[in-house]
């Protein structure tokens, strides 16, 4: 399962929705650092007549089709373009340790094993996008 954060400000639909995802995803038109997507009509080609349902659908073209000239993360649009087999590998690791089906369960487990009370942990894991590590140091920092 891969989420997506997706925020509308008071200006929606006249403005396009804020999205992201919060997991991790290996792809060149998303950012590996902070889920931050590339995606046309999420920026420039906006439309009020557009929804939320076109916006995922969009999202979920671009998945499948990837623009690696114009990334958002260029270290992995390379890869792609230099190394379609080693992307894949890497695409394919990603997915099997942030989006897997119990993936994020085993996580939250471990940390709940700690002591967090599970809501804090879903949503440390959510800001974290599904990294474990980083999620325990917002859960100790209180933030």
């Amino acid at each position: 399962m891969f989420y997506v954060d997706i925020q509308l400000t008071d200006a929606y639909p006249f403005e396009p929705p804020k999205m992201r995802f919060m997991t991790k995803v290996w792809h060149p038109n998303v950012s590996s650092a902070n889920g931050a997507i590339c995606l046309d009509i999420l920026k420039e080609q906006w439309s009020p007549a557009l929804s939320i349902k076109t916006a995922m659908l969009s999202l979920q073209a671009l998945l499948s089709s990837p623009e690696p000239s114009d990334p958002q993360d260029a270290v992995v649009a390379r890869q792609y373009m230099d190394n379609l087999e080693e992307f894949n590998a890497q695409a394919k690791r990603w997915t099997k340790e942030y989006a897997a089906a119990g993936a994020k369960d085993e996580k939250l487990e471990r940390l709940k094993e700690m002591g967090f009370a599970e809501n804090a942990v879903r949503a440390a894991l959510g800001r974290a996008a599904g990294d474990e590590q980083q999620a325990l140091e917002l859960l100790l920092t209180g933030i």
